[in-house]
């Protein structure tokens, strides 16, 4: 019953959140451009669709995804798990706060490979690569920028899951990324620079950003010393800058490859 009542107070909540984007569409089309709405019958089916579709992927996350990631980073820095039964250990991370990087080997694993899974099955950026794929007749492969993409992501998500353990400042990390990204930009294929920037942006979307928050609410919430609100968030971040500077890479050396192969054919 309380899933029930939950569900249908989500419903109501995501109805309000669709109407003014509705009230909008109306509001253009009637009183601006002043036609008449063509197949009125379908608009309506399709924002129906969406309420539902939302209510359940809202009510989705806060049962299973959300849930879910607290969990496993719950579990992953666990003392006993950690220390593998080491009492001495034990005591030191639970009673003195010693925080040992080392030990987290199980979360870096963990992270990379949630943040590889997530991002290939990311729906924005299917799409994506889709039509790159079809607007470069070819030249670029959809599965090969959505590997590259997923690899920046799993990076990017390991090293925000290890400066979380460490309790290293959040800026830091990301002006150097960023400073990479520049160095990079100047170097890399004009084709690809533009695709670079979209692929950090579609990557923290419906799938991955539910897994990737409550990965680091799990792990700030577990770690002595850490705070929630300070320590937690940013792993989105990371999430949307590597994969910029994984797709510039894959750009920058598949460019290189190519004029290499010419030159060798030339000779």
């Amino acid at each position: 019953m309380d899933l029930i009542y939950h569900s249908s107070n989500v419903v109501l909540s995501t109805i309000k959140d669709i109407l003014p984007i509705f009230g909008v569409v109306i509001f253009f089309q009637l009183l601006v451009i002043k036609k008449k709405i063509e197949n009125l019958g379908r608009l309506i089916y399709g924002f129906v669709l969406v309420i539902i579709g939302l209510a359940v992927f809202l009510v989705g996350l806060e049962e299973g995804l959300f849930p879910l990631g607290e969990s496993m980073s719950k579990q992953l820095t666990n003392f006993h798990f950690l220390a593998k039964g080491n009492a001495l250990l034990i005591e030191h991370i639970e009673k003195k706060g010693i925080i040992y990087p080392s030990l987290y080997y199980w979360t870096y694993i963990f992270a990379f490979f949630i943040g590889f899974s997530t991002t290939i099955a990311e729906p924005a950026l299917i799409a994506v690569a889709l039509k790159a794929k079809e607007v470069s007749t070819g030249a670029i492969s959809s599965w090969g920028l959505r590997i590259t993409v997923a690899f920046g992501v799993a990076i990017g998500i390991s090293l925000g899951c290890y400066r979380i353990i460490i309790g290293a400042p959040l800026h830091w990390y990301i002006v150097f990324g960023y400073i990479l990204v520049i160095c990079q930009t100047f170097y890399a294929p004009k084709m690809i620079i533009p695709l670079a920037y979209d692929s950090g942006g579609v990557t923290t979307s419906t799938v991955t950003v539910p897994l990737v928050t409550a990965l680091g609410i799990g792990l700030a919430s577990n770690i002595p010393g850490r705070s929630v609100l300070i320590d937690a968030f940013g792993l989105i971040a990371f999430a949307s800058l590597f994969p910029i500077i994984t797709v510039l890479f894959f750009g920058t050396v598949a460019e290189w490859l190519a004029k290499r192969r010419k030159r060798e054919k030339a000779l």
